[in-house]
């Protein structure tokens, strides 16, 4: 993995406006906000995407990504938010290492969303999901 910004960040060499830490997990203010309350979760782990996290790492972001979802909204005061996290450059991810986006909604403000859904084929659909559950 090349050295990314949340490396230095993790490791102190860049200051962040930290929310929470522990072992495993560093959660801290986006310092490119889209808007306010905007705020980073990333694992301590150096994985680039989040299928080559560990369960370790993966478990810890789980138990507090919750948390600090609830800690962003009674802050905020925001009525709605959105988790993003993406895994590749492909899918739009800027920094390689693993991170979640916790983005308040605020009076047209936070993430802007198109969603281009298509009609399910049942029987590719059906031979997807056996391959896929197969691999688990």
């Amino acid at each position: 993995m090349s050295e990314t910004v949340f490396a230095k960040i993790i490791r102190g060499e860049i200051p962040c406006h930290r929310v929470y830490e522990d072992e495993h997990v560093l959660s801290f203010l986006d310092v490119g906000p889209l808007s306010s309350g905007h705020t980073l979760v990333i694992p301590k782990e150096p994985a680039v995407t989040l299928d080559e996290l560990s369960d370790e790492s993966a478990a810890a972001i789980g138990r507090v990504l919750p948390r600090i979802c609830r800690a962003v909204m009674q802050t905020t005061g925001a009525s709605a938010y959105n988790v993003l996290q993406n895994n590749g450059s492909d899918a739009h991810q800027a920094v390689m290492h693993v991170h979640f986006h916790i983005i308040p909604k605020h009076e047209g403000k936070g993430l802007g969303i198109g969603w281009d859904a298509q009609d399910i084929d049942h029987e590719q659909a059906a031979r997807l999901a056996e391959s896929i559950a197969s691999r688990l």
